[in-house]
Parts: C-alpha cells; structure tokens; sequence
C-alpha cells in the first residue's frame, strides 16, 4: 500500500514538473531550454504510470487523487500559497478516493 501510494507520488512530482516548466517559460518568460527538462519529466511520468499492476483506467482514476494532493502541497511549498482549510479537506476527500478505489477487495 505504501509503495503504491509513493510510485503515485514520485508520478505527480514528475508530472507537475513537466508542466510548470512550460508555464515558466510561457508566463514568466524563462528560457526556451525548459522545454527539453519538461518533455522528459512528462516522459517520466507517462511511464511511472505504465508500472502500475492493475487496469489503466483505475490506476488514472486513483492517481488523480494524489494528483491533487502534490498538487496542494507544491501551491505551499514552490508558489508559497498557503492551503486554506478548504484545499486540505479537497485533498483529504481526493486521497480518501484514491484508496477506496486502489485497495478495495475485488474478487479474480
């Protein structure tokens, strides 16, 4: 369960990433050169994705909540927004989500 929920993590880092250097360049007029880290983190993160036992559909659907959990942690951490109550309890239903979907009992 751990390391699903760190595969899951280390996959949002990579995917966040691959999208905030674009917007880098897009909106704060950084360099082109982001691009080349950014296609490869998304790369990263397509094939973190792959690694995932189950079916592609349940795995997209339990990663979006951890999505939006990194997603929450990365507005503190690297825009230096602090979360309101309302984005942590959005993030606690989103996980909650997550392992109803990911560790639920399911027959063979």
């Amino acid at each position: 369960m751990l390391k699903t929920f760190a595969l899951f993590a280390v996959t949002a880092v990579a995917e966040i990433v691959g999208c905030y250097l674009p917007y880098l360049w897009l909106r704060q007029g950084k360099s082109a050169w982001l691009l080349l880290p950014a296609a490869a983190s998304l790369a990263l993160f397509a094939w973190l994705l792959s690694l995932h036992p189950t079916a592609a559909g349940r795995v997209y659907a339990a990663y979006g909540g951890v999505y939006i959990g990194a997603a929450i942690l990365w507005l503190w951490i690297v825009d230096g927004i602090r979360p309101t109550g309302w984005d942590l309890l959005g993030s606690a239903v989103a996980l909650a989500g997550m392992a109803i979907i990911m560790f639920a009992p399911r027959g063979a």
